[in-house]
């Protein structure tokens, strides 16, 4: 096997259209400046159509869908099986990057390839087949229609090949449709849409070609045995590990996070039916989860139709559960397997149900769906997937949909992608991040609620110091998302070094709102810088790190503003902040525009544009 020493900065770069390809290089201060993963994606997909940002269709030949590896990827550090997908959402009309896991990644990289750009569309649909040496293109018509777990069976792969996969919502450009690798999904913002307006069925990596080899192995290994242990001890992976990410229910619980009926109640106790700990009891789980994991979140389990299927994860639990009032989870495992099969993004499709089901109930739309009846789900969902019947409207969005029909109030979107399964008015910070991160509403810009809530290190329903920390943890994010590791590492790498590990939470429940920016120079995320340098040979501290994380949320965020973002678009629905009396005993509205232009001022955004000028650009070496 031949050997990388690093990374190789080499991109397959391929046209669609005329079925040519090429090798993109990227540089030293690329990888420096940008990292890799998502931030190489982002700053490639920026240069490429910087002068067209705001002209190009999401769902047209010139739109980019790239897949990009971190440089972790394959070298056996934990948790670092992960690779982004970065295109321009058909969703929002802004950019998109996913974070997914896996054999996709890990074989392009061992194919020599830290990522594929794809550009173009296919004349009639296509497999793209690529190695270290060809790159080849099949007819796919045969494929075409078939569900995504089906297609990679027909695919006939060996050991060595690992593929992203669309089904029939990507075909049928569902706005909200995923792209799927082996058992995980990229699934937000419609990137599986992308693909399908490529013509593109599925794209095939063949690796095991190459090793990738730390250029520091010392270092390296330190880093992989600091971060195991911070890992391992973590408070929140022990309970990952016990009961999946769907131990989030018991904390929704609790705290009056967890949606029920379109976000309008925090509470109804038959939540308790689709907790974690009542799945793993039911269904006698065990661990289902991607290659190199310490965490072990995924999980799986025996169902009464003597079926093992995947544990639906906490946010599918969430919206077609209590969102929709349904505490069956057996119908939430059918109605996951079918998403799946079909490549739908469960969350914006079970944020746009609940959607349809209060509009037929306030009379602004004729619809079948309601919150007391479940059993026409399933087919809904077909129908959503192949655009037919009430499921071609519902494949829009419940942004689309609202403008459309009213109900803006209960349309539970930020930048027109749906809400994932925690209700802000428990957890403002939480609450902010939805409303200003890039992407638009998805609980990974900085998952504040993890400090508010998951570890209790600040006061919920405040908004002191939150925006300071929503800035913090969007960079730190940022730039994990690049380097490569799964997220969820995140809480353990910053809080179990010794300083925060042993503060007082009431200690700590004070410094984080009133001096956030000492607090956050008590933490120590200096591994993740250490992984990179140790792999790349490029000096890096966390500061440096975090720097870079940054530059990719500032880049990201002009780029949005280039393709027509607003100010006004940073903020959550009425819902969140004039509704404050619930079935939770606490009542909350969220104060969005105080927490915003905190945020603006912390990010030096200007308020006529919601984004970095010019000068702050340069400070960050932005070229524009």
């Amino acid at each position: 096997m031949k050997e990388i020493l690093g990374t190789s900065n080499k991109y397959l770069d391929i046209n669609l259209t005329d079925k040519t390809w090429k090798i993109h290089q990227a540089t030293q201060d690329d990888l420096k400046n940008y990292l890799g993963g998502k931030g190489i994606g982002i700053k490639i997909f920026y240069d490429r159509l910087k002068d067209k940002l705001k002209s190009v269709d999401p769902l047209g030949p010139d739109n980019l869908l790239i897949f990009a590896n971190g440089v972790l990827l394959t070298s056996g550090a934990p948790c670092s099986a992960r690779f982004e997908v970065i295109t321009k959402s058909p969703l929002t009309g802004y950019m998109v990057a996913s974070s997914c896991g896996g054999p996709f990644g890990e074989a392009c990289k061992t194919a020599g390839w830290d990522g594929v750009i794809l550009s173009g569309k296919a004349k009639k649909p296509l497999v793209v087949r690529f190695d270290d040496q060809e790159v080849l293109f099949e007819d796919a018509e045969e494929l075409w229609g078939a569900g995504t777990h089906q297609t990679q069976e027909n695919l006939h792969m060996n050991l060595k090949e690992g593929a992203a996969v669309i089904g029939p919502a990507g075909e049928n450009q569902v706005l909200y449709a995923n792209i799927c690798f082996g058992h995980r999904f990229a699934g937000r913002g419609g990137a599986g849409a992308v693909m399908g307006a490529k013509n593109l069925k599925a794209i095939v990596a063949r690796g095991k070609e190459y090793r990738c080899v730390p250029v520091n192995q010392e270092k390296f290994d330190r880093a992989v045995k600091k971060a195991k242990k911070h890992i391992l001890r973590g408070r929140i992976t022990k309970g990952y590990r016990a009961f999946g990410t769907n131990m989030g229910t018991r904390y929704g619980i609790d705290s009056g996070f967890s949606p029920v009926r379109n976000f309008r109640d925090r509470y109804n106790p038959k939540t308790e039916a689709i907790t974690g700990e009542a799945m793993a009891e039911k269904y006698k789980t065990r661990h289902s989860t991607c290659r190199y994991c310490s965490i072990l979140c995924g999980h799986k389990g025996m169902y009464p139709d003597g079926k093992m299927r995947q544990i639906p994860e906490y946010e599918t639990t969430g919206m077609f559960g209590s969102n929709i009032e349904n505490y069956d989870t057996d119908k939430i495992a059918i109605w996951n397997d079918i998403m799946n099969e079909k490549g739908i993004d469960t969350i914006s499709a079970g944020g746009t149900i609940a959607w349809a089901m209060e509009a037929g109930e306030k009379g602004l739309r004729k619809t079948e769906l309601s919150f007391e009846n479940h059993d026409n789900i399933a087919r809904i969902l077909e129908d959503i997937a192949y655009r037919r019947n009430e499921g071609a409207e519902l494949a829009e969005g419940s942004k689309r949909l609202s403008e459309k029909y009213g109900g803006k109030a209960f349309a539970m979107h930020a930048k027109g992608l749906e809400f994932s399964a925690y209700d802000p008015r428990a957890c403002w910070g939480h609450g902010l991040s939805y409303a200003v991160h890039n992407k638009g509403g998805c609980h990974l810009g900085s998952y504040l609620v993890g400090f508010e809530v998951l570890f209790g290190f600040m006061p919920t329903q405040t908004a002191l110091g939150k925006a300071s920390w929503v800035v913090f943890a969007e960079d730190i994010f940022s730039a994990i998302n690049s380097l490569q590791t799964c997220l969820f590492t995140a809480y353990s790498i910053l809080t179990e070094p010794v300083i925060p590990r042993f503060i007082p939470t009431m200690v700590m429940k004070v410094a984080t709102i009133l001096t956030p920016k000492l607090s956050q120079m008590l933490m120590n995320w200096s591994v993740y810088s250490d992984f990179f340098s140790a792999i790349t040979g490029i000096p890096m501290n966390q500061w440096q790190f975090k720097k870079a994380g940054e530059r990719i949320t500032k880049l990201e965020r002009y780029m949005n503003v280039k393709m027509g973002q607003q100010p006004f678009e940073d903020t959550l629905p009425d819902r969140f902040t004039k509704e404050a009396v619930t079935k939770y005993p606490v009542a909350s509205v969220v104060p969005i525009e105080k927490m915003v232009r905190q945020y603006y001022r912390i990010r030096k955004y200007d308020p006529q544009t919601a984004g970095p000028g010019i000068e702050e650009l340069k400070r960050l070496g932005i070229s524009v």
